[in-house]
């Protein structure tokens, strides 16, 4: 599907573009592959890594809609990776939140949509599901704008789906490698926001398989959930550091106790799947695609009324040493 096809990728000097590009380059024969960003000096460094004469480094931002426009020409695929992720940062300085990441999935739409892209997949986020914090408020309207832009398409091939997921293990800014570095750092206590705090987590490899397969399933409108367990902080922090103390500090402006990733409202409209559930659009669209097949021909049935899939009431939880195998040690 992706041999000799040109794919874009949004914020692609970020945790998953790298993984992204990585595996793509390992498993498939693209004509390009264009990482977009905003970071000179990021974009650089991975120059230094990914070298293959198919790269090509763009710098733009997703809130200057020209520039993007200008990158997608003769581009097939679109990965949007590009947002204001910090819950706090986003608490603290909201406008640059909703132009990063509403105003920019805005734009990563109208330039797929001039420039004839076949298919764009946006990355989401737990927290875009019933959200409490600014940045779940902004990607939640992201997701909105990126199943709406199918009703915009007419007669053009392109078609838009998003892929939702929970904490991604040894990512930028998340808790993990925020623990390492507090070891790093000699302290004696781990501080832990509060003992009941669940997330689902996933890892790179998984996230990016999970877009991958989605390429190939999506038919345009689907939020894409992948079935992956939940740990809870406690263990995450006996995994990190065994036997170390923690200490309470409570929750952070905008946090929950638990992530949804499939709320209960949005049961009427989920499918199941063998690995993943699938939230089918809300609206109904010109060219009235069913979802409850996909493109590969599996089929998904309605989850039962009033469904919710939870952090804190998954059916699968990861205990201390399933962590440690997960974060290598």
């Amino acid at each position: 599907m992706f041999n000799d096809k040109t794919i874009l990728i949004t914020g692609g000097t970020g945790s998953f573009g790298k993984a992204f590009i990585r595996t793509v380059l390992d498993r498939y024969e693209p004509r390009r592959l264009i990482v977009y960003s905003r970071d000179e000096l990021k974009q650089f460094e991975m120059q230094q890594e990914f070298s293959s004469p198919v790269m090509r480094y763009f710098l733009g931002d997703v809130r200057d809609g020209t520039r993007l426009s200008l990158a997608m020409k003769g581009v097939d695929f679109v990965v949007h990776a590009a947002a204001l992720k910090q819950v706090p940062a986003a608490e603290y300085n909201p406008m640059e939140c909703v132009k990063t990441n509403v105003n920019g999935a805005s734009n990563v739409v109208a330039a797929a949509l001039e420039n004839d892209v076949e298919k764009v997949i946006a990355l989401s986020t737990d927290k875009a599901a019933n959200p409490i914090n600014l940045y779940g408020a902004t990607k939640l309207c992201s997701d909105k704008i990126f199943i709406a832009g199918n009703n915009l398409v007419g007669s053009g091939r392109t078609r838009f789906a998003v892929v939702r997921y929970g904490n991604v293990v040894g990512s930028r800014g998340s808790v993990i490698p925020y623990f390492k570095s507090l070891i790093a750092r000699g302290v004696k206590e781990l501080p832990v926001t509060d003992t009941r705090m669940t997330r689902f987590l996933i890892t790179l490899p998984q996230g990016v398989d999970f877009v991958l397969q989605s390429f190939r399933r999506m038919q345009g409108g689907e939020i894409f959930v992948p079935k992956i367990p939940s740990a809870r902080i406690t263990d995450i922090a006996e995994a990190v550091a065994p036997g170390m103390a923690t200490k309470i500090v409570g929750i952070r402006p905008g946090e929950k106790l638990h992530e949804v990733m499939c709320p209960a409202d949005d049961s009427r409209m989920t499918l199941e799947f063998g690995d993943h559930y699938v939230i089918a659009p809300s609206i109904t669209f010109v060219n009235k695609v069913g979802h409850d097949v996909n493109s590969l021909g599996e089929k998904g049935r309605p989850v039962r009324d009033g469904f919710e899939y939870s952090s804190g009431a998954n059916g699968h939880f990861l205990t201390s040493r399933e962590i440690v195998n997960l974060i290598g040690g």
